[in-house]
């Protein structure tokens, strides 16, 4: 028989077997793993009974409860928890440790589960003893086999993870609710998830409060000083502060009870009590405007507080006239003038009033002016005036500029007398009916009379004054409506008819033309000023782009038919310049790709600047006041451009005649030095002592070529060379002194010419390269002349030798076509330098092609450098 009994070991005959005993010893390690796996089954269900109590009391600390809730609610909610951790964890203390039985069972069972081929208990098997039958051989050889099986299942032994049974347990997952729960109040708690833990714990009573109230206070400087608030420190100790005038002085009572009722406030003489917020049970505010040395006593039932402010003074802004009104070729004029406050202006104006007291049918202009850029009054702020359609322009007054800041306070610079600048007319009729309108606008009541008579005598000779039917008409219907006015609205009305008519005389349809023009630039200026949206800034450039070509064809239609006679263009004022439609199409576009990128001063510089050159364009005015000699001397530049130009050209072919020999030579070296057969060897080899014959015969033929050709540049050359003593005779009978750069550039030709008739190519490109220098010397030369001269007749005009309608204008003799100063200015303003005539680009160009020549004409170079230089001339 077999004993099942497991306890004990049973030993063979021999003593124990060494198999059976590594599976006991195994056998063992597992019934300990099953035991403990037992017991944590039973235990795990208990402990996490506590470790949700546990749960329960970090959700409550985290979200905040023990902070609501007085010490005695915190006790006792620790207690229930306590109570509940405590009811959990009781089942512990009955858990019983499984028997050896007990295990061996569970391993039975989980072999099964694992192998069906276990099933029938190996662990139990291996515990077997042999109860009978030990003296049977048989037996024995029976029971070893069988101790050697349940070894082998012993080994196969696994020992299961514990099973709970926490679903069984808890059917509802309260367990996961639990841990979320309290993962999102741990996110709530934040970084006071430790002190709110710590609260649960604190049962203290807090301590008892004090007065109810708080004291605020602060200094509030004006808007338009840009300063910030100062906060006034209530800590109960003396303050010195420093603020500007008119800032508010600000303190706030918040509380209610006795202690905020007996705060007291008392100022002194320097600080004025202004409305502030309206009253409340719990708050209380005063205000006071600072307008001198201000002291502010704080009285508390904590202490008393004085406060000490001394007032920055405002002082009033300060202004100066530069110069007096700049007048534009078209009667506008630019306005400029220096202000200097302490925080900044708020607005300024010229303000305008008549010499003569009396009625006038309408108001003097409103002058508004730029505002400064700073405070400082360092730069300077120019502003254009357009009072061209204004009746007053003409009318001799007296004005001053006012600048306000924003206190109100103004700066004025004192009275001046001028005569406001007008539209210049050069019909004589025009002018004429222009200026009887500013007088019936100006002093309806005494030059009435005077105008009526005026208009009555210019229809006395109609054909004389009035030769257009359509001018005679309009100017007797407007004598007619003078002479039946009633009111001061028929005065104006015939105004409007004779400044209409004056326009139509003067421009044609080219008044409305401008107009347009005027009005497409103020509606982008205002675009610009105002950031407006890029689709409204690119239909207004538009527009304006649309007046601006309609202005100009109008404007060349006038110039063409009152030009027709000067077919020549030279015949202009030298120092009148032009501006083309693509420098205006080019500033326009710029205009627009700098809103585009957000850069608004820029645009708003060339909206300037674009404004400054239409109004100061010369239209008509152009070559009626040349003269003779300005032509002549225009002629006499042309002429020596036209000389500079056919020299280069001389030395250019100079030049390619002498290389022709030198390439032949270089062959023939090359051919002598590599030896080369065959006729084209013979002709080319030179000898150390003798050539073929042939060769000698090409080279013969060839220089009979260069010669010929050299003869030939050289009879122009000396054609050349005569122009330019008939030039500087013409220069000196028109009162022109010698220019050393034209007596040099003779002599250098006439060295050429010479070494023409030499057959030396490269004397003679050195003598035309100093002849081109002598030339570019003498045309500065002339050009500065010129200038002399033309200063010279512009003395003893106003302002500097500018007429009152040039100043300022394109074609003004320091400016350049777009109005920018080129020398003799300045230009720390940043305005953008425009080069001279000695620094433009196409006399650099000039002076690197003529040291390109120079250089290849030097026959001492390597061959390398002068094909280098020879392709640069070809790709230029």
């Amino acid at each position: 028989m077999i004993d099942r009994d497991g306890f004990g070991s049973k030993t063979g005959r021999n003593g124990p077997e060494p198999g059976r005993t590594t599976a006991n010893a195994r056998l063992d390690r597992l019934v300990a793993q099953a035991r403990a796996a037992a017991v944590w089954e039973q235990a795990w269900p208990v402990l996490w009974r506590g470790l949700g109590v546990g749960l329960l009391f970090l959700i409550l600390s985290w979200s905040g409860l023990w902070l609501d809730v007085t010490p005695l609610w915190r006790q006792i909610g620790l207690g229930i928890l306590a109570v509940l951790l405590v009811v959990a964890l009781l089942p512990l203390a009955h858990l019983g440790r499984p028997g050896r039985r007990a295990a061996l069972a569970r391993l039975d069972r989980e072999a099964a589960a694992r192998d069906p081929a276990l099933r029938h208990g190996p662990a139990s098997a291996a515990q077997d003893t042999l109860a009978v039958g030990a003296a049977d051989a048989g037996s024995q050889a029976l029971w070893a086999l069988h101790q050697r099986r349940a070894a082998q299942a012993v080994a196969a032994l696994r020992v299961g993870l514990p099973r709970p049974g926490m679903t069984r347990r808890d059917p509802f997952a309260l367990r996961a609710g639990l841990t979320v729960a309290a993962i999102a109040s741990l996110f709530a708690a934040g970084p006071e998830w430790r002190e709110r833990i710590g609260a649960a714990f604190d049962w203290h009573e807090p301590a008892g409060p004090g007065p109810s109230f708080r004291v605020d206070g602060w200094i509030d400087p004006p808007i338009y000083t840009r300063l910030p608030p100062l906060l006034i420190a209530m800590d109960g100790t003396d303050q010195h502060l420093r603020a500007p005038v008119n800032a508010q002085l600000i303190v706030r009572i918040a509380g209610q009870g006795k202690a905020a009722a007996d705060t007291t406030l008392t100022p002194n003489s320097g600080l004025v009590p202004v409305p502030g917020q309206e009253a409340r049970p719990d708050l209380r505010e005063e205000r006071y405007r600072i307008v001198g040395g201000a002291e502010l006593v704080i009285a508390t039932p904590a202490g008393r507080q004085r406060l000490t402010v001394d007032a920055i003074p405002d002082r009033p802004p300060e202004v100066t006239a530069i110069g007096g009104p700049e007048v534009n070729g078209r009667g506008t004029f630019n306005l400029t003038y220096k202000a200097k406050d302490d925080y900044g202006i708020s607005s300024a104006e010229a303000v305008i009033a008549p010499l003569k007291t009396g009625r006038a049918l309408v108001p003097l202009p409103h002058i508004g002016l730029a505002l400064p850029a700073d405070a400082s009054g360092d730069s300077e702020t120019k502003t254009l005036v357009d009072l061209t359609d204004s009746p007053w322009s003409g009318a001799r007054v007296r004005y001053h500029i006012v600048v306000k800041d924003e206190a109100g306070q103004e700066g004025t610079t004192p009275d001046t007398e001028i005569t406001l600048p007008a539209r210049p007319f050069r019909d004589p009729l025009a002018r004429a009916l222009a200026e009887e309108r500013r007088r019936l606008i100006t002093a309806p009541d005494t030059d009435r009379r005077w105008v009526q008579g005026a208009l009555d005598a210019l229809l006395v000779a109609p054909d004389t004054f009035t030769p257009q039917p359509a001018i005679f008409l309009g100017l007797r219907t407007a004598t007619e409506r003078l002479r039946r006015a009633r009111s001061d609205a028929d005065l104006v009305d015939v105004a409007d008819l004779l400044w209409e008519m004056a326009l139509k005389i003067e421009d044609g349809d080219l008044s409305d033309a401008e107009k347009q023009l005027r009005q497409a630039q103020d509606r982008l200026k205002e675009a610009i000023e105002r950031n407006a949206p890029d689709d409204e800034i690119k239909r207004l450039t538009q527009d304006l782009k649309q007046a601006l070509d309609k202005f100009l064809s109008e404007m060349a239609q006038k110039q063409g038919r009152e030009n027709r006679d000067q077919s020549d263009r030279g015949q202009s004022n030298p120092q009148s310049k032009t501006v083309t439609p693509q420098d205006l199409d080019k500033m326009i576009q710029d205009m627009a790709e700098a809103m585009k990128r957000g850069d608004t001063a820029e645009a708003q510089r060339l909206m300037e600047q674009l404004r400054n050159i239409l109004e100061n364009l010369q239209t008509a005015e152009r070559g009626s006041r040349s003269d003779q000699a300005s032509r002549e001397m225009q002629k006499q530049m042309r002429d020596l451009d036209d000389m500079a130009k056919e020299q280069q050209g001389l030395r250019d072919e100079t030049f390619k005649d002498g290389q022709q020999p030198r390439s032949g030579q270089r062959q023939q070296d090359r051919g002598q030095q590599q030896g080369q057969r065959g006729q084209q060897g013979s002709q080319g080899q030179q000898g150390q002592r003798q050539q073929g014959q042939q060769g000698q015969q090409g080279q013969s033929q060839q220089g009979q070529q260069g010669q010929g050709q050299q003869g030939n540049v050289g009879e122009r050359q000396q054609a050349l060379r005569q122009r330019l003593e008939e030039l500087e005779k013409r220069m000196k009978e028109n009162g022109m002194r010698g220019e050393q750069g034209l007596s040099d550039a003779e002599d250098a030709m006439r060295e050429a010419e010479n070494a023409l008739k030499q057959g030396d190519s490269g004397e003679a490109v050195d003598a035309q390269g100093r002849a081109l220098d002598g030339l570019k010397r003498g045309a500065e030369g002339m050009a500065q002349q010129m200038q002399e001269m033309a200063e010279g007749q512009g003395e003893g005009q106003q302002d500097g030798g500018q007429q009152p309608g040039q100043q300022g204008q394109a074609g003004a003799r320091d400016d350049d076509p777009l109005g920018r100063p080129t020398r003799g200015r300045d230009m720390s303003d940043g305005r953008v330098r425009v080069p001279t005539a000695d620094e433009s680009a196409v006399q650099r160009a000039r002076r690197i092609m003529e040291e390109l020549r120079r250089k290849l004409g030097d026959p001492t170079r390597p061959r390398e450098e002068l094909d280098y230089f020879e392709r640069l001339l070809r790709r230029n």
